[in-house]
């Protein structure tokens, strides 16, 4: 059991007051039993007597050493001199703040340091060294914490100091477990790298994991192909018709250089009025049978923007969304919002006739690739940040393909502009899409929705 005794006292058992235990040849010491122990000097900006020195403070202290950087001067008196002026190997340890952070006065230097330092200077050969790993495993273990004093700021002053109890080992073991500690250095460097790695690694896997099943669900390879589901092909000949409907119906346009893509002599090729060009060279991947590539103004009875001069802002009347409203995939309304007045709606709103369903997509700036589907009966119209897509398809696969890599480095490289990059509609006009048969793009939306719930749950 290790006792204490102090002057003529009767020694006092301190086995509730070490930490551990240590081996027999090692002893339990307080610094002021084996080093002198100073707090800096107090300054008194003020005094107009004396010669200015430079001096350390608590910014100045680190573990990894004495940050010389900012130094600062103050003017020290005569007598000051020799009692704050600073020798090699003296052990250095932070009063306040970070309490009990320490370094070593390695240089030969002048230099003084003040009194949110408290300066240790060891007798008989004791190694600074050791003392300030010590230190460092006593701040890691709270142990100079819960020696401090103060409620907001912490501070450990002197006498508290002078109280810790510190194993002390034979001068010899002392330099071996230095050596030893400076050994495990680059260990400890590259275990610090590959945790930090590995922690940033678990932060982005959910995301990486849901882009990489994405990707998979686009290339055809996330669900098996059914040889009884109706063709792509056949799907994208009933939008032609409904597209042709609406043209009859005066809803839509007429697109002079309709898109047809198609297979022959094993090459993909493409039909766009009356001229017929090879595409190979777009065709980022093969598809699964009964998939086709379309574009996406193919598949759009409806590809817009939002306004480029929205109307006025009023303080009441309907809103003007833009791509600040796309949270989390969906549209949220704000109190921010602005408003325009039913001369402003009924200007705009031929434009987007935005309705509930559309897909919407972030096209300025940092909302590039973000995505929603409109989900409100409230008429709006919108501002320029946004595209709108009016689909001949599932509007959920449709978001889905906008939110894959395939999509999402196709928005990053054709991104615009110097300030602030954008996407033009041509752009993503033409960008090509594998399309699946219907039934398939319920089997991939069904599993991804089971895949998401288990990523979430991670």
């Amino acid at each position: 059991m290790p006792y204490e005794k102090v002057g003529k006292n009767e020694p006092v058992c301190i086995a509730d007051e070490v930490p551990f235990e240590i081996p027999e040849s090692w002893e339990w010491v307080t610094l002021k039993m084996i080093a002198i122990t100073e707090l800096g000097k107090t300054l008194d900006k003020a005094k107009n007597q004396g010669d200015y020195k430079p001096y350390l403070c608590s910014i100045n202290v680190y573990w990894n050493g004495i940050d010389l950087t900012t130094v600062k001067e103050a003017r020290f008196e005569e007598n000051e001199i020799s009692k704050y002026e600073l020798k090699k190997g003296d052990l250095l340890i932070c009063e306040g703040g970070d309490v009990g952070r320490s370094a070593i006065w390695e240089n030969e230097q002048e230099m003084y340091y003040q009194n949110a330092l408290h300066r240790v200077r060891f007798y008989g050969g004791i190694n600074p060294y050791y003392f300030r790993l010590l230190m460092e495993c006593y701040k890691g273990n709270k142990i100079l914490d819960k020696k401090s004093k103060g409620m907001t700021i912490k501070h450990l002053v002197q006498s508290a100091l002078n109280a810790i109890y510190f194993p002390l080992p034979p001068i010899q073991e002392q330099q071996r477990i230095v050596n030893k500690f400076q050994s495990l250095i680059p260990i400890l460097e590259q275990y610090n790298t590959s945790e930090i790695k590995l922690s940033n690694l678990n932060i982005s896997f959910p995301d990486l994991l849901k882009k990489s099943i994405l990707q998979e669900a686009v290339q055809g390879k996330l669900v098996p192909q059914d040889p009884n589901d109706e063709p792509a092909s056949v799907l994208l000949e009933r939008i032609r018709a409904e597209k042709q409907k609406l043209i009859a119906e005066g809803k839509i346009k007429k697109d002079k250089h309709e898109s047809i893509i198609f297979r022959r002599d094993n090459s993909h090729y493409e039909k766009r009025g009356s001229e017929e060009v090879c595409i190979d060279d777009e065709i980022p991947f093969e598809l699964p049978t009964g998939w086709c590539w379309c574009r996406f103004s193919t598949i759009c009875y409806k590809l817009t923007d939002g306004s480029h001069n929205p109307p006025p802002k009023r303080a009441n009347g309907f809103r003007v969304i833009s791509a600040r409203n796309i949270k989390n995939g969906r549209i949220l309304f704000t109190d921010e919002d602005r408003l325009c007045d039913q001369n402003g709606f009924n200007k705009e709103n031929p434009r987007t006739q935005i309705s509930k369903g559309d897909v919407i997509l972030g096209i300025i700036g940092g909302s590039i690739g973000n995505t929603a589907i409109y989900g409100y009966d409230e008429p709006v119209i919108a501002q320029r940040s946004i595209a709108i897509f009016g689909s001949l398809i599932n509007n959920k696969y449709m978001k889905l393909l906008l939110d894959s890599p395939l999509f999402q480095q196709q928005f990053n490289s054709k991104s615009n502009g110097t300030a602030q990059g954008g996407i033009y509609l041509g752009e993503l006009a033409n960008m090509l899409v594998p399309l699946p048969p219907v039934n398939e793009q319920n089997r991939i939306l069904a599993s991804i929705s089971f895949l998401e719930n288990k990523i979430v749950t991670m």
